[in-house]
């Protein structure tokens, strides 16, 4: 069995199936495959086989994945796969694990090369090639420390190659350094790495030691899990705390009720306001014929401006200094795509009652109130679904909180009593 084939026939297998197929892979793709297994899927299996072979395999693992590993199962699980592993490595993890999984301490490596200042370059190659023989996994830049580990600069192995003859690590190495600090925010960390296309960056203390270092193929897995749980915020509810076929029933309930029920409550509100205009609505009653049309157009409009926004903050493209030109390029958007529908929407008026009838002598009227109700509910949509996410962010919650079905439960209710305020003012003694 070739390890893609039982990756993709992992999640569907069953214990002994498992076991089975891995015991089928050569020693070299067994160890392959048991690196590429999510953290999850990696503690699951783990538990399931026999002592011996659980040392022998959570040896095998560099101290960052297995702090991953670790931070899957119970404290009490914990304790006894910590054990397994050796002196050395076992202080490392414990390291790791003191951090929050979201931050950068959490995913930082411990293992990097690292060099003295006043080492000669030949002195620092072989140096290197010992480190890399012992436990390093990659060696993406090299990391000037002095004897209290804190950071000095940095240099690349081509610096090194092609440094002159007996010319020192302190004579070639950079001294700016861009570093993050252990407790910044995973998502934050992503940002940095997008914005300076580096390989890997350095974690530091408040007095610049070095802990480890962050490498991209860590943040691949951070945005991934950053996009899923925005995602599913947007979908109006909590992010699931694992996959979806992992997610427990009560888990799945929990996550999507609350959310729902606040919906639900919003959308009260809009039964208040039909009830708020029953009087014109019993004496026109072709005006709730445009209601959905109307509210909807409102609603599509704010969703797709919170979602534009809500992305723009989570790619560092938009601050909260920025609020005001969201507002005008908004309110500009607002208009011309409120005017677009509101021709729309009177021409569909006028022209049913050409071909079809129905709307006697009032069918310009109301082609008015529908078309200039859609004008104010599109404006209002799109500035409450753009500020509302710059809001949030300022009031300290997350920006992705602003979903689509949230934004659109609130221009409901405003988009009721725009178009009915509309109608009575432009109907009122003709048709009302």
């Amino acid at each position: 069995m070739q390890v893609s084939e039982l990756l993709d026939k992992w999640p569907d297998c069953d214990c002994d199936s498992r076991y089975a197929g891995f015991l089928a892979l050569s020693r070299e793709d067994a160890e392959t495959f048991f690196g590429l297994l999510p953290a999850h899927d990696a503690a699951e299996f783990l538990l399931e086989l026999p002592i011996v072979e659980r040392k022998t395999w959570m040896r095998l693992l560099p101290p960052d994945d297995a702090a991953d590993l670790l931070q899957e199962v119970n404290v009490d699980q914990r304790v006894g796969l910590l054990n397994l592993l050796d002196e050395v490595n076992r202080k490392e993890v414990a390291v790791l694990l003191a951090y929050a999984e979201d931050d950068a301490g959490g995913l930082m490596s411990t293992r990097f090369a690292r060099v003295r200042p006043d080492l000669r370059v030949d002195e620092a190659l072989l140096y290197l090639r010992r480190q890399a023989r012992e436990h390093l996994e990659t060696i993406y830049y090299v990391y000037v420390l002095d004897q209290e580990q804190h950071l000095q600069g940095i240099v690349s192995l081509r610096q090194l190659f092609q440094a002159p003859v007996g010319a020192t690590v302190r004579d070639v190495m950079q001294t700016t350094v861009q570093t993050v600090p252990e407790d910044m925010d995973q998502e934050e960390l992503s940002r940095k790495f997008r914005q300076y296309g580096y390989l890997a960056i350095p974690v530091v203390d408040g007095e610049r030691r070095i802990k480890g270092i962050v490498t991209l193929d860590d943040i691949v897995d951070v945005v991934d899990e950053e996009a899923t749980e925005d995602a599913q915020k947007f979908g109006g509810m909590e992010a699931l705390d694992s996959q979806y076929l992992e997610a427990s029933f009560f888990e799945m309930f929990k996550k999507r009720a609350g959310w729902l029920a606040v919906l639900f409550l919003g959308e009260m509100l809009t039964a208040s306001a039909m009830g708020h205009f029953q009087d014109e609505i019993a004496k026109a009653v072709v005006l709730t014929l445009f209601v959905p049309l109307i509210i909807s157009s409102g609603g599509n409009s704010g969703s797709q401006a919170s979602t534009l926004v809500i992305r723009a903050m989570a790619l560092g493209e938009l601050r909260l200094r920025d609020a005001y030109r969201v507002a005008r390029r908004e309110l500009a958007a607002g208009l011309a795509l409120g005017s677009m529908l509101a021709i729309l929407g009177i021409l569909r008026v006028v022209l049913a009652d050409t071909f079809f009838g129905g709307y006697g002598d009032h069918a310009l009227r109301i082609g008015l109130a529908v078309g200039i109700s859609l004008v104010g509910v599109v404006v209002f949509g799109t500035l409450a679904g753009s500020m509302l996410p710059l809001l949030l962010h300022r009031a300290g919650f997350d920006p992705a909180s602003a979903s689509a079905p949230f934004v659109a439960t609130l221009v409901d209710v405003s988009g009721l009593i725009i178009y009915f305020s509309v109608a009575t003012l432009l109907l009122s003694g003709t048709l009302l």
